[in-house]
C-alpha cells in the first residue's frame, strides 16, 4: 500500500515538472518525458554495468514510471546519488538542446522579418539586443552609417541570420539590409501589407540613398502616391527611422525602356538601347543631363542598375560616336575581320576586347556567321589583348584631356577702345561726311571738338573683366549710337557752348605732354575714360613731326575734326 502510494507521488511530480518545463521554456512534452527515459535509462547502464538491456518508460497521462532489465524491474531510487546526479545533467542537457531547436526553428522562419527589441549592452561598437526570451546582435558593420545607440534604447532591425553555435544560437540583425526598407514600408503602408501594392525591386545604400520600385495591383490606387502619403507624412516616418535617408520611389513597368528611365529619375534620359546577350543597356542624355544621371561618385546609375539588375552605361551623343568609332577601329584587327562582323558585333552591344572575351565561342558563332574555329580564335585574340586595349584607351582620354588643359587661349587686348576698334566702328555717318569737308571757322571746329568728346565718351563703354574672372576673358562693347543719337540731337546750343574752354584745356594739356614725350617712343595706351576717350584718339591720330607748343593748338584743332559726329 505504501509502495502503491510512493509512485503515485513520484508519477504526480514527474507531471508537475514536464508541465513546468513545458510553460517556461516552450519545449514540447514529449521531448522532456524523452529526456527524462534517456537519462534513467543510461543512469540504470552505468548502475548495473551493462550497455543495453534497460528499458524505461513513462505514461504521458497519468505519468507513471517503469523501469526494467529483462524481467527485473528497477527502482530508480535504488541507482543511488551518483546516478541520479547524472540523470539530472542528462536531463538539463536535453532540454536545453530541446529549447535551442525550438528558438532555431522559431527565429529561422522570421527571417527579414522587423523586430523590436531594446538595448541591454554594447561591446565594442556590436550592440546586444534583448528580444524578450532571447538575446541577438546587432554588428557595428549592420548599422546604419553615422548613427549611435545607447544602453535602454528601443531599437527595430529585421533578422538577416540565425545560426547555431554549440548549443546557443546566434541572432543576427541589420538595419542597413533592403529587407529593413521592405519591412519599414510594410508597417507603415497598409496597401502593401494588404497586397494591393507590391514592391518589386530595391536598391539600398545605407545611410545615403535607396531606390524602391513599387507597382500596383489595383489600377485605381497610385502606387507612389500611396507610398508617399498626404503631404509626404508615410514617407516621412520611414525616413525618420532611417536617419534622414533619400528615398526614391520608382513606378516599376516590365518594359526596360521605360523603367530604366524612371529609375534614373531626376536625370532626362535622350534614347535606351537594351543588349540582353550582355545584359547591358546604353543610355543616351544630354551633356546637361549627364553629372544628374551619374549621380553623386556614380551613385544614381549604380542604384539603377541595381535595380533593374542590368548594367547600365551612361553616355552623350558625342561619346558614343567616339565608343562606336574606336569598336570599329580595334574590331577591323581581329582574327578573319570583316566589315559584317563588325557590325554584327557592335549591334550585339560588343564594344571592347573585353566584351567579346566574357562570351562562349560556341555563343558567338549563332550571331556573326564564324564557324567553331573561328569563334575560337576571335575569342583567344580578344582574350590576349584585351588589356592592351583598355590601356591604348585610357591613353587616348589621358592625352586628349591633357590637350585640352594646355590648350593656348589669347588674354583680351585691354588696351584703349581706339586701339581695339576700327574706326569704321566708331565714327557715324556724320563722321565720314566731315572726314571730307573741314571747317575754317575756329568756332565750329571748337564745338566739333567738345560734341565729339561728348558722343565718344559715352558711346565706347568697354566691360573688362577682373583679374578673378578665369571663365571667357573676353571684351564686351556696347554701343547705343541710336541712344546717342538722340541724346546729341537734344543737347542745346548751350551746352555746346560751356563744353568748348573744356575741350580747349584738355586738348592742349594732352598735346604738351605728347610734345614733351620722345618721338621715337610711342606712349604706353592708357585704359578709355570718360574724360579721355575722344581725345587719346585724336592724339594717336597725329603726324609723326611732334608739334610744337605753339601750333599745338592749332594742330589738335585740325585733326580733332575728322572725328566729327
Amino acid at each position: 500500500m505504501a509502495t502503491t502510494n510512493k509512485r503515485r507521488d513520484t508519477s504526480r511530480e514527474i507531471l508537475e515538472l514536464v508541465e513546468k518545463l513545458h510553460d517556461e521554456r516552450k519545449v514540447p512534452r514529449e521531448k522532456i518525458l524523452n529526456a527524462i527515459c534517456h537519462a534513467i535509462q543510461v543512469a540504470a547502464e552505468r548502475h548495473y554495468g551493462v550497455e543495453e538491456g534497460v528499458l524505461v518508460q513513462i505514461d504521458p497521462a497519468t505519468g507513471q514510471l517503469i523501469a526494467r532489465l529483462g524481467d527485473q524491474e528497477i527502482d530508480p531510487e535504488m541507482l543511488g546519488r551518483i546516478a541520479a546526479q547524472s540523470a539530472k545533467q542528462m536531463i538539463i542537457q536535453k532540454i536545453r538542446e530541446a529549447e535551442s531547436e525550438n528558438i532555431y526553428q522559431e527565429f529561422s522562419m522570421k527571417k527579414g522579418e522587423l523586430v523590436v527589441g531594446q538595448i541591454a549592452r554594447i561591446e565594442e561598437g556590436t550592440a546586444i539586443v534583448n528580444l524578450g526570451k532571447q538575446e541577438a546582435i546587432l554588428p557595428r558593420s549592420e548599422q546604419i552609417p553615422g548613427e549611435t545607440h545607447h544602453v535602454g534604447e528601443r531599437i527595430k532591425a529585421v533578422i538577416v541570420e540565425v545560426r547555431k553555435q554549440g548549443q546557443r544560437v546566434k541572432i543576427v540583425l541589420s538595419r542597413t539590409h533592403p529587407d529593413f526598407v521592405r519591412a519599414l514600408f510594410t508597417e507603415e503602408i497598409p496597401e502593401i501589407e494588404e497586397r494591393i501594392i507590391d514592391i518589386k525591386a530595391i536598391a539600398r545604400e545605407a545611410g545615403y540613398r535607396t531606390k524602391v520600385a513599387v507597382v500596383s495591383i489595383d489600377q485605381k490606387v497610385d502606387c507612389v502616391g500611396a507610398c508617399v502619403g498626404v503631404r509626404g507624412a508615410r514617407i516621412k516616418n520611414i525616413t525618420e527611422e532611417l536617419n534622414g535617408e533619400r528615398i526614391d520611389i520608382v513606378r516599376w513597368n516590365e518594359s526596360l525602356q521605360i523603367l530604366i528611365p524612371n529609375a534614373l529619375q531626376p536625370a532626362q534620359i535622350s534614347e535606351v538601347f537594351t543588349y540582353p546577350r550582355l545584359g547591358r543597356a546604353i543610355v543616351l542624355v544630354t551633356d546637361d543631363q549627364l553629372s544628374l544621371a551619374i549621380g553623386r561618385r556614380g551613385q544614381n546609375v549604380r542604384l539603377a542598375s541595381k535595380l533593374v539588375g542590368w548594367d547600365i552605361e551612361i553616355l552623350t551623343h558625342d561619346e558614343l560616336a567616339e565608343t562606336l568609332e574606336r569598336a570599329e577601329r580595334w574590331f577591323g584587327q581581329l582574327p578573319h575581320a570583316s566589315p559584317e562582323l563588325t557590325t554584327a558585333l557592335i549591334e550585339e552591344g560588343f564594344l571592347s576586347y573585353n566584351d567579346i572575351s566574357l562570351i562562349e565561342p560556341q555563343e558567338l558563332t549563332e550571331f556573326t556567321g564564324l564557324t567553331l574555329e573561328q569563334a575560337e580564335d576571335v575569342v583567344l585574340y580578344a582574350e590576349e589583348y584585351a588589356e592592351e586595349m583598355e590601356r591604348s584607351v585610357d591613353e587616348e582620354r589621358r592625352a586628349a584631356t591633357e590637350a585640352a588643359e594646355q590648350q593656348p587661349y589669347e588674354s583680351p587686348d585691354r588696351t584703349s577702345s581706339a586701339e581695339i576698334h576700327t574706326s569704321d566702328d566708331l565714327i557715324t555717318p556724320a563722321a565720314s561726311v566731315s572726314l571730307e569737308s573741314s571747317s575754317d571757322d575756329p568756332r565750329s571746329t571748337s564745338v566739333a571738338v567738345a560734341r565729339e568728346s561728348a558722343t565718344v565718351s559715352a558711346e565706347v563703354v568697354t566691360l573688362s573683366p577682373s583679374s578673378e574672372d578665369t571663365g571667357h576673358p573676353e571684351e564686351q562693347t556696347y554701343h547705343p549710337s541710336e541712344e546717342l543719337d538722340e541724346i546729341t540731337a537734344h543737347r542745346t546750343s548751350a551746352e555746346i557752348e560751356q563744353a568748348i574752354p573744356q575741350a580747349f584745356a584738355e586738348a592742349e594739356h594732352i598735346t604738351l605732354e605728347e610734345a614733351e614725350g620722345s618721338p621715337s617712343s610711342p606712349a604706353a595706351p592708357t585704359a578709355l575714360t570718360p574724360s579721355n576717350s575722344s581725345l587719346d584718339d585724336t592724339a594717336a591720330s597725329v603726324p609723326t613731326d611732334p608739334p610744337t607748343p605753339e601750333s599745338a593748338t592749332s594742330v589738335n584743332e585740325e585733326t580733332s575734326a575728322h572725328h566729327l559726329p
